[in-house]
C-alpha cells in the first residue's frame, strides 16, 4: 500500500519521533540503536534512520536495517510495548546467496593484485593502456582499492560495507575487442540486481557537502585525480539509481551528475536529478569539449572548468533560446542518438521510426489472433536486451505465459525440447532489466498509473508496455461512456509518458470490420483521440486468412518524429516464436499518406511485400 509524505509526518508527530526534512528522505533517530526501552526517541541521538519520502521505505545506516513503511510502524509499536525492535529478516535463500557471494568475492579479492605489483613494468603499462587508464596514477588506484585479476584479465572494484568496512562484493570489468570497437564487459558478485555499491563511499568524509556522481568506476577515479572532488560511481551506470542508495547521498548540499558522453547519459541524469531533488543538482551536458571524465583526463582537458559549467537541474517554467541553444546544437550534432535506441531484430523499423525514444506514446493494433502480444513481446525484448528498463502490464495473458514467450524468443529455440538448457538461458534472461505488473483481467486506470509511477521511481523504468487498453474499461458502461472512458485513459497515459520521460506502448484492439479489408488508423477502437495523442501508430496487418500463409506485415501509419510511414513484411518462426523481416528480397515501402497504401493495394499487388521466386 502506498503512503503519502503527509501521512508519514503525521504518524511521526503522533508517536513523538523527532525528524527533519532531507532532500529525498526524512531523517530520524534509529529505533535499532541505543536505548530500546519504552522511552521516546531522543532528539540528541544521531539521526541515522532515513525514511524515503516517496515510498515510506526506511534504512538505518548504522545497522543496515531496512524495510517497508509497514515494517517501520510495526517496530515502533514493539518499542512502545517495551520490546526491542527487530530488523525485518531477509529470506533464508537470499541470506545464503549473499553469504556465498561474499565468500566468492573474498577468494577473488585475495587472488587479485594491485596493478603496480604485476611481474614487470611492461605488463603494467600494457594493462593500463588496454583499459584507457594510462593517465591514472598508482596513488589514485591505491586510494580507491582497485586491483587486477590476471587470470580473467579484469580490473576488480571492491564493495566495502559503509558500516564496518568488510568486503560485501566485487565488480569485475574486462575489455573485449571486436574489430575497431572496444566494449567493457561487467560481472558482479552478488548478481547485478543485488549489487548496490556506491563505489568510493568509504572515502567520503562526514564534512563533504559537494559530490560528483558518475556512471562508471573509472570516471570516479579520474574526477578525484583531476579535480580533487568527492566522487562516487553508480552500481549500474546510467540505467538505474536504486532508492536504497538515496540515504547515503543525503549529506550533500550540491550534487553534480556527470554520467557519460552520450544522449542516454544526459536523459538518465535528468531522470536521476528528479529523484535526488532538482534544487541541489547540476548536470554536465555531453559534448565534444565535455566527454566523460576519464576521457577528459586522457585528453588533458580542464576538468574543474567543465564542472563549473554544469547546468542547474531546476529551472523556471519559461526559458529563453539562449538557455536552450547548446541543447539544440547537441541534438543537431548527435542526430543518431536523438533518434533513439535502435532495434536489432527489426532493421526496417529503424528505417521508418529511426529508433525508440523516451517520452513518446505508441499505439499498436492488429486483428484478433494475428500475434499482437507475441510481436510486441519481441519488440520490447529487443530494446530490453540493450539496457532499456522495461515494465510489462499484461492484462490479457498471465505473466508466466508471457515470460515463457519472451524466454523462447530470447533463447531463439524451443526449450521444451532442450530442458537441460533451461537454467542456462533462465540465468541470462534474469539479468535483463525487465519487470512485470501482477494485474490480470480488468483494472482501474488509477491503480495502473500508481503502479507505473512506483516502478519509474524504484527501477528507473523507461518503457512501459500495456496489453491492452480494453481491459482497463468496465463492460458495464453504455457505449458513449466507454468512449469517454477510453479517451480519459489514453490522455492519462499520454500525460504520464511526457511527465516521466517514459515511452508507453499501448495495445488497442481494432473495431470489428470486414476481414477482407486491411486495417487503417481509423480502425483503432474508440474515438479519434487515441491516434491523435499517439506519436507512433503501428498496425500488424494479417492477410493470411485471405491470401494464404506468409502475408503478415507491419505498417507504420503515423510517425510524429520525422513523418516517415510505410510497410515491411514479416516472417514468423513457430520454433522461436519470433517475428523477423522476411529473409527473401525485402523492399521497404515508404509512403507519404495512408490513403496511398489503400489505393494501390500494396499487399495484394505485391509491391510492398516480398515476392516469391
Amino acid at each position: 500500500p502506498s503512503v503519502s509524505i503527509t501521512e508519514i509526518r503525521q504518524y511521526l508527530r503522533a508517536q513523538d519521533i523527532p525528524f527533519h526534512d532531507g532532500y529525498s528522505c526524512l531523517h530520524t533517530p534509529s529505533l535499532f540503536v541505543g536505548d530500546r526501552g519504552d522511552q521516546p526517541l531522543s532528539a540528541n541521538a544521531p539521526f541515522t534512520l532515513f525514511i524515503d519520502k516517496t515510498t515510506g521505505s526506511f534504512l538505518c545506516t548504522a545497522t543496515l536495517a531496512e524495510g517497508t513503511w509497514q515494517d517501520f510502524q510495526a517496530n515502533v509499536e514493539m518499542r512502545l510495548r517495551g520490546i526491542s525492535p527487530i530488523p525485518p529478516a531477509k529470506s533464508e535463500e537470499m541470506e545464503e546467496e549473499m553469504r556465498q557471494a561474499r565468500e566468492d568475492a573474498r577468494c577473488i579479492w585475495e587472488r587479485a593484485l594491485p596493478l603496480w605489483e604485476l611481474l614487470d613494468e611492461k605488463e603494467t603499462k600494457e594493462t593500463k593502456a588496454l583499459f584507457g587508464i594510462s593517465q591514472v596514477t598508482n596513488a589514485t588506484l591505491k586510494r580507491f582499492g582497485v586491483r587486477y585479476l590476471r587470470t580473467a584479465r579484469s580490473l576488480v572494484f571492491p564493495w566495502f560495507s559503509p558500516q564496518d568496512a568488510t568486503l560485501k562484493g566485487l565488480k569485475l570489468v574486462r575489455v573485449e575487442k571486436n574489430g575497431g570497437t572496444i566494449t567493457y564487459v561487467e560481472e558482479t558478485l552478488p548478481r547485478f540486481d543485488s549489487y548496490l555499491n556506491l563505489f568510493g563511499l568509504p572515502l567520503i568524509g562526514r564534512r563533504d557537502t559537494e559530490l560528483v556522481l558518475t556512471g562508471w568506476e573509472l570516471d570516479a577515479l579520474a574526477l578525484h585525480q583531476a579535480a580533487g572532488v568527492a566522487s562516487l560511481a553508480l552500481p549500474r551506470g546510467t540505467s538505474y539509481l536504486p532508492p536504497t542508495l538515496l540515504p547515503y547521498l543525503e549529506q550533500f548540499k550540491r550534487i553534480t551528475l556527470w554520467l557519460g558522453e552520450d544522449l542516454r547519459s544526459w536523459e538518465a541524469a535528468k531522470l536521476f536529478a528528479r529523484k535526488l531533488s532538482l534544487k541541489r543538482c547540476s548536470l554536465v551536458r555531453p559534448g565534444n569539449l565535455q566527454p566523460r571524465p576519464l576521457e577528459a583526463l586522457n585528453q588533458g582537458l580542464n576538468v574543474t572548468k567543465i564542472l563549473r559549467s554544469a547546468l542547474l537541474a531546476s529551472h523556471k517554467s519559461i526559458v529563453s533560446f539562449r538557455q536552450l541553444r547548446e541543447e539544440v546544437f547537441g541534438e543537431l550534432v548527435n542526430t543518431e542518438q536523438v533518434s533513439g535506441v535502435k532495434w536489432t531484430r527489426f532493421p526496417e523499423l529503424n528505417k521508418l521510426l529511426k529508433g525508440h525514444r523516451r517520452g513518446e506514446l505508441t499505439i499498436f493494433t492488429g486483428p484478433t489472433g494475428s500475434g499482437k502480444t507475441t510481436f510486441i513481446s519481441e519488440y520490447a525484448l529487443d530494446l530490453c536486451m540493450q539496457g532499456v528498463c522495461t515494465l510489462w502490464g499484461s492484462f490479457e495473458i498471465n505473466n508466466v505465459r508471457l515470460a515463457k514467450i519472451m524466454l523462447t524468443q530470447f533463447a531463439g529455440r524451443r526449450l521444451e525440447d532442450q530442458l537441460e538448457l533451461y537454467d542456462e538461458w533462465a540465468d541470462r534472461f534474469e539479468e535483463l532489466p525487465l519487470y512485470f505488473m501482477t494485474f490480470h483481467g480488468q483494472q482501474n486506470i488509477k491503480t495502473v498509473i500508481d503502479t507505473m509511477q512506483h516502478a519509474v521511481y524504484m527501477y528507473d523504468i523507461t518503457h512501459v508496455v500495456v496489453d491492452n487498453l480494453q481491459f482497463m474499461m468496465g463492460h458495464e458502461h453504455i457505449s458513449v461512456d466507454r468512449l469517454a472512458a477510453q479517451d480519459y485513459i489514453v490522455g492519462a497515459f499520454r500525460k504520464f509518458a511526457t511527465d516521466n520521460t517514459c515511452h508507453i506502448t499501448l495495445i488497442i484492439h481494432p473495431r470489428k470490420e470486414d476481414d477482407e479489408k486491411e486495417l487503417q488508423t481509423a480502425s483503432i477502437f474508440g474515438s479519434a483521440k487515441a491516434s491523435q495523442e499517439a506519436d507512433n501508430v503501428l498496425i500488424l496487418q494479417d492477410r493470411k486468412l485471405v491470401t494464404g500463409p506468409g502475408k503478415r506485415y507491419l505498417q507504420v501509419s503515423k510517425n510524429r518524429f520525422d513523418g516517415d510511414v510505410g510497410i515491411f513484411p514479416l516472417e514468423f518462426s513457430k520454433a522461436s516464436l519470433s517475428f523477423s523481416s522476411s529473409k527473401s528480397k525485402v523492399r521497404l515501402k515508404k509512403v507519404k499518406e495512408e490513403k496511398e497504401i489503400l489505393a494501390n493495394k500494396i499487399v495484394e499487388g505485391g509491391s510492398g511485400a516480398s515476392k516469391k521466386p
